[in-house]
This record gives C-alpha cells, sequence and structure tokens, in this order.
C-alpha cells in the first residue's frame, strides 16, 4: 500500500516520500488526509509537519508542488479508508487476543521486563512456547529449537560453517526483532551484547546472538515466578576490570597519550547533619539554608 501511494504521488508530481520518511506517521496521515479533502496549497499542507519534520518546512513546500486532481484524490481516499479498516481490524484482533490471555497476565509482564520485548512478542512467545518449560531440556534446547544456535558443520577436523539452522519462524522473527528494538535501548546488558559481537562479527550475527540470549531470558522467567534482572550496560566492563583498562590506554596511547594511572581514592564519609538547626519559620517542608551555610531566606 505504501508503494501505491507513492506511484500516485509522484503521478501528481509530489515528491513527499522523499523528505517524510514514514508516509503513514503523524504527519504523513494528515497531509494525505488534506490532499483527499481538496487541499492543494503547498504552504497550507507543509503546516501539517509535526516534531522535528517542521525544521524541513521549506522542503516540504517544494516537494508538495505538485498537480493534484480529481484521480489521484479519489484513489489516494480509497487506500486511506482501506488502511484504516486494517487497522481497525488490527486493533479488533488485538483486543481478542489480549482477552484471551488474561489467564497468562502475570507471565506477559515478567517477559515485558526484557528490553526490546512488548506485549505482542510476548504473545508470541506465549502462543510458541506455552508455559510449561518441561517440555525442553534446558534453555539451550529451546534455543535450538527456535533455530538461534550456530550451526555445527565440520568434516575432518575444520569447521566449515555455523549458519543457523531452519527452527520456529514465528519465534525466530519476533525474537529479532525484539533484539533490534534491545539494540536500541540505553544502558542495558543486552545493548552491550549487540555492540561486543557486532564490534566482531557484524550487526546480523549480533541480532542473533542477542535473540538467543532474548529466548534463554524467557525461558527461565517463563518456568519459574521470577523478574528479569538488568545486569547494566557495563556488566563486561565489571566483569574484567583489568581487562577493560588496559585496552582502553592501549588505546589512548596509540592517539599519542602518555597516561599514569592511579588508583582513584575512596570517598569521604558524609559529613552527619543532625546537629545543624532547621528552619522552623516556614510552613511545609523545612528549608536547607542552614546546611547550605546561608542566612536563611524563608523568614516571615
Amino acid at each position: 500500500m505504501r508503494n501505491r501511494v507513492h506511484r500516485i504521488l509522484e503521478d501528481a508530481n509530489i515528491q513527499v516520500s522523499c523528505v517524510v520518511s514514514d508516509l503513514f506517521g503523524v504527519s504523513g496521515r494528515a497531509m494525505l488526509d488534506a490532499i483527499v479533502r481538496g487541499k492543494t496549497d503547498p504552504g497550507w499542507l507543509a503546516d501539517y509537519a509535526r516534531g522535528t519534520l517542521r525544521l524541513k518546512k521549506d522542503e516540504l513546500v517544494r516537494a508538495l508542488q505538485g498537480h493534484i486532481g480529481e484521480h489521484h484524490r479519489f484513489v489516494v481516499g480509497e487506500l486511506l479508508a482501506e488502511l484504516a479498516f486494517l487497522e481497525g481490524r488490527i486493533a479488533r484482533l488485538e483486543t481478542e487476543i489480549e482477552r484471551r490471555l488474561q489467564a497468562h497476565a502475570q507471565g506477559i509482564e515478567r517477559l515485558c521486563t526484557i528490553p526490546g520485548v512488548e506485549r505482542i512478542t510476548a504473545w508470541t512467545l506465549i502462543a510458541e512456547l506455552g508455559l510449561d518449560m518441561s517440555a525442553f531440556a534446558d534453555a539451550a534446547h529451546l534455543a535450538s529449537w527456535a533455530g538461534l544456535c550456530p550451526g555445527h558443520c565440520e568434516s575432518a577436523g575444520k569447521r566449515k560453517t555455523g549458519r543457523t539452522r531452519k527452527g520456529n519462524l514465528y519465534l525466530r522473527r519476533g525474537l529479532c526483532q525484539a533484539a533490534w528494538a534491545a539494540s536500541h535501548c540505553k544502558d542495558t546488558y543486552l545493548t552491550a551484547l549487540f555492540y561486543r559481537v557486532a564490534a566482531r562479527g557484524g550487526v546480523k550475527k549480533a541480532v542473533v546472538a542477542v535473540a538467543h540470549r532474548i529466548a534463554v531470558i524467557a525461558y527461565f522467567l517463563l518456568a519459574e515466578p521470577v523478574v528479569y534482572k538488568e545486569l547494566g550496560g557495563d556488566y563486561f566492563d565489571r566483569l574484567h576490570p583489568e581487562r577493560t583498562t588496559r585496552r582502553l590506554v592501549r588505546r589512548l596511547e596509540q592517539l599519542g597519550h602518555q597516561l599514569a594511572l592511579q588508583p582513584k581514592a575512596p570517598l569521604p564519609p558524609p559529613t552527619a547533619l543532625s546537629h545543624i538547626p532547621k528552619c522552623t519559620q516556614r510552613r511545609g517542608r523545612p528549608c536547607k539554608c542552614a546546611e547550605r551555610g546561608i542566612t536563611c531566606i524563608h523568614k516571615t
């Protein structure tokens, strides 16, 4: 449908798709609705831009200068009506799925604590794996069944390829999408794992590695009533601090710096402030003027 709308706009000499990356987003949908209603002024249409797209208003005005006819408005209107019908159908299906999975709400909540996993991915995991993890010998068997384990093609003592085997298509796709989402999170263990693997083997291998780790985490969350415990984005740095220090020092030396590292002095213990008088002239919460060493400005 997106390609069909693009072709219709290009037929009307409108190049809005080169400025609006998501044509069916908030700004793009508002522009298309205005075109269907008969609006043709480029400046008027560009005013529907929202967010950072408003910084490209001049480009939008130039891109929206076209020749929109009645035929273009009719076809775009039909496509938008079809899109609205499909969105409504998806919303009804999601409502029904959520109603049928009310009995498994706790498991879904635990799965949603994993970075990159939201309710649709959690529904996919519940639908494909179930809640009884005794069907798998361990978490490694689950990951292998999902097709997220490295292949083992070896002959004469030489490993030829490590391509993953075929597994559950829906589960693998959902976990890979969750891995992509986790790679965009901030200060999480899965994000650190993604960039750690991507630096050595590339982005695609990093996605599969993170998807494998999410499958293992999901196994334990479904097997026992526990929640996901975030290890932090600096987990690998804390795992081997000496190795991290040597690597960072080596990189700085390659840039021409000479370092002399010294251990950081421990912080002094906090000073007890219970003996400092507090202002009682201010209503509500006491002020901190005495703690700051200034004359109280709250006296009435």
